[in-house]
């Protein structure tokens, strides 16, 4: 490595500690420099979207500790050409409301049915449309991919838009892709990564995302941070509760191997 430090900027989400946002926000300052507002909306009307109050407490923590946050929209964007779409509508709502935080980046997904086929390509567009006039600047804005279809469907929207990328390698890995295929195309234009550990259900034998970096044999965690080592974005370990702890060990590892 011709650097001591990696160049990222580290994240993990809000749901590391027991309580809210304000706590998690608070609880994690110091540890990382990001954190990604996981927000939810269930059809019995459970919500955990920040009010006022709750936004201006954040924007305290940012302040005082330079937290920056990422806001990950809670549904996957969909075009209606007969009315605003819901995922439309929540998705302005969330934008609108954490607008004071100036979040590193809005990570979305579009969602996947008849992904690459049709006019598929065509929706995605025009549902990224309805929203980009409340990103601060396009490249806010930020296409992540998912694990029920390849990235490569996703390319006619980047390269219609000017927003940026989300690479989620979790998702690659839970797909049977090699980040490695991806990694030039993705990485000079991606704002935000997420990394998780996947690994196969002991029943199942499907692939499990989401699960704590010691889930992954050494090489391939260290083949990623050997990638990623100069990229300058923010690298979100996305996980929950206690896998942050045993994700950042096995990450603080790899990384004092690199030094």
């Amino acid at each position: 490595m011709t650097a001591s430090l990696p160049t990222f900027t580290l994240g993990t989400t809000s749901y590391i500690y027991p309580g809210d946002l304000v706590h998690n926000a608070e609880r994690l300052a110091g540890q990382v420099g990001d954190m990604e507002l996981v927000l939810f909306s269930t059809d019995d009307g459970q919500t955990n979207y920040p009010d006022a109050e709750t936004i201006r407490r954040l924007a305290e923590v940012s302040a005082q500790h330079g937290l920056t946050y990422t806001v990950h929209l809670p549904f996957d964007l969909q075009h209606d050409p007969t009315r605003e779409h819901p995922s439309i509508t929540h998705a302005k709502r969330v934008m609108d409301s954490t607008h004071p935080l100036n979040p590193y980046a809005y990570v979305f997904h579009l969602e996947g049915t008849g992904a690459g086929g049709g006019r598929w390509a065509d929706d995605g567009i025009r549902a990224i449309e309805a929203v980009l006039p409340l990103a601060t600047t396009p490249r806010q804005l930020t296409l992540e991919n998912l694990e029920n279809y390849p990235p490569d469907p996703l390319e006619p929207v980047f390269s219609a838009l000017p927003i940026a990328r989300a690479l989620d390698i979790g998702h690659l890995w839970k797909a049977g892709l090699a980040p490695e295929t991806y990694y030039d195309r993705w990485l000079p234009n991606s704002r935000v990564i997420h990394l998780h550990g996947c690994r196969p259900d002991p029943v199942t034998g499907r692939n499990t995302d989401h699960l704590s970096l010691d889930a992954l044999a050494p090489d391939r965690l260290d083949s990623v941070v050997r990638r990623v080592w100069g990229w300058s974005g923010v690298l979100t370990l996305e996980v929950f509760e206690a896998d942050y702890f045993t994700s950042r060990a096995a990450l603080d590892r790899t990384i004092a191997a690199h030094r």
